[in-house]
């Protein structure tokens, strides 16, 4: 969601989804990337009613024509994505988000573009080519391709918004102790997957400016399932790589930061410590709060 600088606004939106019947598990907001991210969890029904709560607050409170901030968006709402767990069939999730476009479309008079296992077409799978180039270069495309639901031209204040089924993913970002972003987006590129490097990482190098600061932002896209894992990355492994380019470019990690809440198998049994963490990573596991929810 495209607002991290305003409290009010934030505590509004969260206060619309708990009022749905699903539970709201955890609010992260930074804002340098002028961005907050919902963690809630349900059944199909309440998490339908948790994202169309979302989508109304948020398009209402927020416009994108007076947002600023270093991560990438296309909306005020940008995406929401919908994950299966359990034993959770992704199918589920699939009819979710087909659900929860259909209402926006209609309601709300917003163009989605379903992706991920959702999408209905091989290139809008793909999450950064529906966001590449920003909410200027989708409203071309919408010229060309009508979105899956909703009008062809963006909301006016609100833009579009991508809505997928998808399997978990780590957000995760490493601080460094340069201005420099040229050396955080040389870093980023040599993680990324795409260009050879880790496996299932996503990277960008983005300036922090109110911090005088810069950072590498990485998705970690397969979780491991084991120790021995090779198909996925950890985050210790993404960690101790970005120290590793630091060092060689001449520059330090100051610190890390995990974003929402992540599966135990990605923490691979590091401390605070050992990542940089201002917190306790245990604080940022999904299933124990999911337990805390349990009688």
């Amino acid at each position: 969601m495209s607002e991290g600088r305003n409290p009010a606004i934030i505590a509004q939106i969260a206060n619309g989804i708990t009022g749905t019947g699903c539970h709201l598990l955890d609010v992260h907001s930074d804002p340098d990337h002028h961005r907050s991210v919902y963690t809630i969890v349900g059944d199909c029904d309440q998490v339908v009613d948790g994202a169309v709560a979302l989508a109304q607050s948020a398009t209402a409170l927020i416009d994108l024509t007076r947002h600023h901030g270093v991560h990438p968006r296309i909306g005020s709402i940008d995406v929401i994505p919908f994950i299966p767990l359990g034993t959770t069939p992704m199918s589920a999730c699939v009819d979710v988000a087909q659900r929860v476009g259909r209402i926006l479309g209609e309601r709300f008079q917003l163009p989605v573009l379903l992706y991920g296992a959702a999408a209905q077409s091989k290139q809008r799978a793909s999450l950064p080519w529906i966001r590449r180039g920003g909410l200027q270069t989708l409203t071309q495309k919408l010229e060309k391709h009508a979105p899956d639901f909703g009008p062809r031209q963006p909301h006016p204040t609100a833009g579009a918004v991508a809505i997928g089924a998808r399997p978990f993913l780590v957000a995760y970002n490493v601080v460094l102790s340069t201005s420099d972003v040229s050396i955080a987006r040389a870093i980023a590129s040599t993680l990324r997957e795409a260009n050879g490097g880790l496996p299932g990482v996503k990277a960008l190098g983005l300036p922090l400016d109110s911090r005088g600061l810069t950072q590498v932002s990485m998705n970690l896209v397969r979780v491991p399932q084991h120790e021995a894992d090779k198909a996925a990355t950890s985050l210790p492994y993404a960690f101790h790589a970005v120290e590793h380019e630091a060092k060689r470019l001449g520059v330090t990690v100051l610190e890390s930061e995990i974003v929402g809440l992540i599966p135990r198998k990605a923490l691979a049994d590091a401390t605070a410590a050992d990542l940089r963490l201002r917190d306790d990573p245990l604080d940022r596991i999904l299933e124990l709060r999911i337990a805390e929810l349990s009688p």
